[in-house]
């Protein structure tokens, strides 16, 4: 397995720091709204990472989590007249009713910021006795000038945040530099925690870090991910942290996806352009909505655009059609085997082992759909190489995340299609076409 580490800014050998395991944390949603298709990419892409992680052999311990204690939720609860628990409660079911809708795995663990609070408080506590953070008026902020690793994913360096930020630094400002962040924050508005320091909140920035503290011996993982606009401040500051207290960068690989455009624009709400999740989920299914999100390198800006969309549309009709008709052909002669082709999925995982090279993987599983269509036209059938060659793009849909909705045939059924084949060769073709509305109203054909 060979990943592009964002730590180290080039393609390395992956190496777990357990053998025959892999760590993989990806941060989550902040469930104020619905998920927006910009927040599904990472969802998809560090699927397909855990699915190839497993399809060579790994066992994986997955982990994403859920920010539930945020300014933008207390706003939204207020807009919509419910509690913070209520709001949250309800967009988290909203984002894993779109993960059940995209079939992907459910993580390992899901925390919850507000399930991992005391965890939060004594690891803040930890960085004030060691001074890497210091308190004011009940906030406590981190000490960014302290590392000298600071800038280690971003390439930021401090004295430039300190130059930049001169001029908007007032003389009432609590912070001791410029670049200090909160850790937590006093508060009189909303859900609130009792620390040491104040009634507050934790801040943004050291939720991530204690939550794979929390879970992960030393706070160490294999993997972290997620988008590129969380590379910094956020990722950035959580690995300031993990220095202080374990002098590490939490991951021995950083990965981070590119953004969505939408027609060559940035989506935004400014723009009126944002599209959500769980909308066009409905509008274009599951194969099609995922196969589009795969089609450019995860490194790579997506532009969605109808010339796009149209395109993928036309491959997953190719695959589904192929899949339902060699579905029928088997089961009708009772030709449903279970042997594959390990050569063509194994070649197809080798593209995705390449730091993920979906788009080939996906040309793949095309050529599958050249060969099982040619066996299908062929006059003199080789049912045995048929079952086969469907079993073998199954397998290849599988390792990917795709679904492949099969009609399991009744007895019933595979005569009433034989009948069906029967009529027309007779060229009763009035019996024919009764059959055939009657196949149509089963979901046959």
């Amino acid at each position: 397995m060979r990943v592009f580490n964002t730590l180290t800014n080039k393609k390395e050998e992956f190496v777990p720091i357990k053998k025959g395991e892999v760590s993989i944390y990806v941060c989550g949603p902040t469930v104020y709204n619905y998920v927006h298709i910009g927040n599904t990419r990472p969802m998809i892409v560090f699927d397909v990472l855990r699915r190839t992680f497993e399809a060579i052999g790994y066992k994986v311990t997955f982990v994403s989590n859920f920010t539930d204690v945020d300014d933008k939720i207390i706003k939204a609860a207020k807009e919509e007249g419910v509690t913070e628990k209520e709001l949250t409660d309800k967009y988290i079911k909203a984002y894993e009713d779109v993960r059940r809708g995209l079939n992907l795995l459910f993580p390992t663990y899901a925390p919850r910021v507000t399930e991992t609070m005391q965890p939060i408080i004594n690891f803040v506590k930890d960085l004030v006795d060691q001074g890497y953070a210091y308190e004011v008026d009940g906030d406590v902020y981190f000490r960014v000038t302290k590392i000298k690793e600071y800038g280690m994913l971003s390439g930021i360096k401090v004295e430039d945040l300190i130059a930049g930020a001169s001029e908007r630094v007032d003389d009432n400002d609590k912070k001791e530099s410029s670049t200090d962040f909160a850790l937590w924050k006093k508060t009189d508005e909303g859900i609130q925690f009792e620390s040491p320091w104040s009634m507050g909140r934790p801040g943004w920035h050291t939720e991530c870090v204690v939550m794979i503290n929390d879970l992960f011996e030393n706070g160490r993982i294999d993997i972290h991910g997620g988008g590129q606009d969380l590379k910094f401040p956020h990722h950035e500051n959580e690995i300031a942290q993990s220095m202080a207290c374990h002098q590490h960068p939490i991951a021995n690989v950083w990965m981070h996806n590119q953004m969505i455009n939408i027609n060559n624009q940035k989506m935004s709400k400014s723009l009126g352009n944002v599209l959500w999740a769980k909308d066009l989920l409905q509008e274009l299914g599951c194969n099609v909505y995922k196969w589009l999100m795969l089609s450019t390198h995860y490194r790579n800006p997506l532009n969605f655009t109808e010339e796009v969309l149209t395109n993928v549309k036309k491959e997953v009709v190719k695959v589904e059609n192929i899949l339902k008709q060699a579905s029928l052909y088997l089961q009708v002669n009772h030709e449903m085997g279970e042997d594959y082709c390990d050569d063509k999925v194994s070649e197809m995982i080798e593209a995705l082992t390449d730091d993920l090279n979906t788009s080939l993987a996906l040309t793949q599983i095309l050529g599958q759909v050249k060969v099982l269509n040619q066996l299908m036209r062929t006059k003199e059938k080789d049912n045995v190489e048929i079952s086969k060659g469907y079993q073998t793009l199954v397998k290849m849909m599988d390792v990917m995340g795709f679904v492949h909705d099969v009609k399991i045939l009744s007895d019933e059924d595979i005569s009433l299609y034989q009948k069906w084949n029967e009529e027309k060769a007779k060229k009763n073709f009035e019996e024919a076409d009764q059959i055939r509305t009657e196949l149509q109203s089963r979901g046959i054909i």
